[in-house]
């Protein structure tokens, strides 16, 4: 199952962020957490010290991330939601890192996983709407990993 932790452990790595960068990144959402926290969150399940981190906390850094990434909107305050899904997750990745379509799917192709335009959008829909599709653990999983492939990548061609 992919846990809360298990996206913060990814986003990190994914994107290289020390310690107190992820301090800020909360701090950017109006959340207080110190190092120590953040540490107990990044352990993994079978470390005595390892803390779950709750929905409204991953919520918390996810609109810091969407802030560090795009900039703050003049008069909103994000809402850090209390209950979490993995298309909630997902859309906040996707608006943090301002992907289309067309990005997520070759963030998909570059660990040779296939999908269509219809599935991804399916996603992002109202849940209300007849072609919602539920985000599975495993397409979520699939597509940190590219997020992360293709992030080391544009590290290694930077100068």
């Amino acid at each position: 199952m992919l846990t809360n932790n298990s996206v913060l452990r990814r986003l990190r790595y994914a994107f290289d962020i020390k310690d107190s960068e992820a301090v800020k990144i909360f701090d950017l959402a109006s959340v207080k957490v110190d190092e120590e926290q953040v540490i107990t969150w990044l352990k993994k399940e079978d470390d005595p010290e390892f803390v779950f981190i709750e929905d409204r906390y991953l919520a918390a850094f996810l609109n810091g991330f969407i802030i560090l990434k795009r900039g703050k909107k003049e008069g909103v305050e994000p809402v850090n939601k209390e209950k979490l899904n993995n298309n909630i997750v997902f859309r906040k990745i996707k608006i943090a890192l301002n992907l289309k379509v067309e990005d997520i799917i070759d963030i998909f192709k570059s660990v040779d996983f296939k999908v269509s335009k219809h599935e991804i959008t399916a996603i992002f829909r109202n849940p209300k709407q007849n072609q919602y599709r539920e985000c599975q653990n495993q397409f979520l999983r699939t597509f940190l990993q590219g997020l992360t492939k293709v992030n080391q990548k544009r590290k290694i061609s930077q100068p």
